[in-house]
């Protein structure tokens, strides 16, 4: 069993200089913090897994193939593997935990 704090995962995400910092990996699963602040461009490719998005703060648009969802705290957002997607519009430095199955390769 693990247990985390999500503003001492926000704090390591954010000394690490990286935008996703993982905290968590097991063969079916991987966990992580994901922070885009604002003006910050979205770098993801599809992934080989499928994925969910938890928003912890912040707003944005998400564009899931081709169509584009807004998101706020609270939202949650399932990505299916190989499926194009990214963060755009930023207004407020966006936080998400983000949930791969299997685990991120």
């Amino acid at each position: 069993m693990s247990t985390f704090n999500l503003e001492k995962l926000i704090a390591q995400q954010q000394s690490s200089g990286r935008l996703y910092l993982e905290f968590l990996r097991r063969p079916s699963m991987s966990l992580g913090v994901y922070v885009l602040p604002v003006g910050t461009a979205d770098p993801q490719e599809p992934h080989s897994e499928d994925e969910v998005y938890f928003v912890q703060r912040g707003r944005a648009r998400i564009r899931i193939d081709e169509e584009d969802f807004d998101v706020e705290p609270g939202s949650i957002v399932f990505v299916g593997k190989q499926v194009p997607h990214r963060f755009h519009s930023i207004t407020e430095d966006l936080y998400v935990l983000v949930f791969f199955a299997p685990a991120e390769s």
